[in-house]
């Protein structure tokens, strides 16, 4: 039996459930960013650089501009989730752009501890960790749910099997 939205073909690829996901988790890590409570010490939030005192979940240094990326990073997530080939881009490379900005903190923090003109954002040990799990984990969803939908005959161009 089809659902109503097979029927009219609304119905989400992998890939687009994954970026879609990943758009909401961003969406609501930047909410929380100016909750406090779930970030310490939110009247010590700086607009931007490595001074900003806010840590979100008590562990993540976050900064006005930190957070306010996260909502966009959020939107542009949910945004992307509408087409196979966006919610892919946003993946992919939303993965690479993150793995690069672990590079870029793990140079900064490693060079430049009292967070000089180069250090724009909130680079600790723990966020750099993170942006190399958060690249990681959004270059292998976009690859794994590729694979997924060519192993299952729903790569766009090709026509699902059994119909």
């Amino acid at each position: 039996m089809t659902t109503s939205a097979e029927r009219v073909g609304l119905r989400r690829r992998p890939v687009q459930s994954l970026a879609l996901f990943v758009g909401v988790v961003f969406l609501l890590v930047g909410l929380l960013g100016f909750v406090p409570g779930a970030t310490a010490d939110l009247y010590l939030l700086e607009f931007a650089g490595p001074h900003s005192g806010a840590m979100l979940f008590g562990v993540f240094q976050v900064s006005l501009l930190h957070n306010l990326l996260h909502l966009l990073f959020g939107v542009a997530g949910i945004l992307s989730a509408w087409t196979w080939g966006a919610s892919r881009l946003f993946l992919a490379v939303g993965g690479f752009l993150y793995l690069l900005l672990w590079v870029y903190g793990s140079v900064v923090h490693s060079m430049d501890h009292d967070g000089g003109a180069a250090n724009f954002a909130p680079f600790n040990p723990a966020d750099n960790l993170l942006h190399l799990a958060l690249g990681a984990v959004m270059v292998v969803l976009a690859v794994v749910g590729t694979v997924y939908e060519r192993t299952h005959g729903q790569y766009p161009g090709r026509e699902q099997r059994g119909r």
